[in-house]
């Protein structure tokens, strides 16, 4: 067991947008190291979302982000032999790691030729407040509304 908790590390910002955030979603994208080629699918994503909505991609993908965060989610507790989905209130750090991780799953489960591709046309769809990973966290929310009559077993 450590004797400190371990320091966070500082992320680099990208370079082209010289955002932080960017740096962690396309290290979450990231496949078998190959961090240059997942700077490749998100660029290439972000302009291809730029060229079809005549918006500004990065502000897209952010808003696409904003819309995925889930706000509450449920966590399972045993108490008294019986197992209880209670609903918690999501840490923002947490948030944002669901909402890139359900981006990126369910953009490489859309049907498409590449990868930036899919991310595109799931960006596109997030942001507009459509598409599964959209769907992912209403379904999380309404499970999280269908057990608030637990929210007294607080975690």
């Amino acid at each position: 067991m450590r004797k400190a908790k371990a320091k966070k590390r500082e992320l680099a910002p990208d370079p082209k947008f010289g955002d932080k955030l960017v740096t962690r979603f396309v290290h979450e994208l990231m496949d078998s190291g190959k961090k240059s080629l997942a700077f490749r699918i998100f660029y290439n994503a972000v302009e291809q979302v730029e060229k079809s909505s005549g918006e500004d991609g990065h502000g897209q993908w952010k808003k696409a982000l904003e819309t995925i965060m889930p706000g509450v989610e449920v966590r399972s507790r045993r108490i008294g032999g019986a197992t209880f989905q209670i609903p918690v209130e999501v840490r923002p750090q947490r948030k944002l790691s669901l909402g890139m991780k359900w981006l990126i799953k369910y953009a490489k489960q859309r049907r498409g030729r590449s990868m930036s591709e899919k991310l595109a046309a799931e960006i596109e769809a997030a942001a507009k407040g459509e598409g599964q990973a959209v769907k992912k966290k209403e379904d999380t929310h309404r499970m999280a509304e269908a057990n608030k009559a637990f929210s007294h077993f607080k975690f």
